[in-house]
């Protein structure tokens, strides 16, 4: 006869991470944001903080959990760049709700969910920071590009982020720990 299990996949899944972990490396990625592209101009393309949001929020597989990581590292962010101070908050806020919510219910230890839950946020995260700036706050000079060339430089974004996440989810993996 079967035996049933009636441990729920949250149980099974959810991960914990040393405080410091918690607090330095998304620390850590966001002031890699602010200065590498002013070294580097190029490396503006990707977004660190994403990543950490994208990462911390799959793990715990709590979606409040997920969008306080999310606003946390999002303000941060706003604090840090010229945008308005709320945009990368409330974005990453979203994106931390749905990784975690998507998290819970689908296997992301298998990289290429990951790949593709960092693809489908990447330009998620674009599309809310267009609206928020472009259509709430009246911003008509949003990132410089013209809106005609923002869904190619959108997409080839989200193609850097996930280049970048993958080989820093593989790192993160290591701090990651059962209760």
């Amino acid at each position: 006869m079967a035996e049933h299990s009636y441990t729920s996949r949250r149980e099974l899944d959810q991960y914990y991470f040393h405080p410091l972990v918690t607090v330095l490396v998304p620390l850590a990625l966001i002031v890699l944001q602010a200065i590498l592209p002013r070294l580097f101009p190029r490396v503006a393309i990707f977004d660190l903080p994403l990543i950490a949001v994208i990462f911390f929020s799959v793990a715990r597989r709590s979606p409040i959990a997920g969008a306080l990581t999310g606003m946390g590292i999002g303000l941060f962010q706003d604090g840090l760049t010229n945008h308005p101070f709320g945009v990368f908050g409330i974005a990453k806020s979203i994106v931390g709700y749905l990784a975690a919510s998507i998290g819970f219910a689908i296997d992301m230890d298998n990289l290429m969910n990951r790949a593709a839950l960092t693809f489908v946020a990447s330009l998620l995260q674009s599309v809310m920071q267009l609206l928020i700036e472009r259509l709430m706050l009246g911003d008509k000079s949003w990132r410089v590009l013209p809106l005609q060339g923002w869904p190619l430089h959108e997409l080839l974004r989200a193609a850097v982020s996930v280049a970048v996440a993958i080989p820093l989810f593989l790192l993160l993996d290591r701090f990651k720990q059962r209760d």
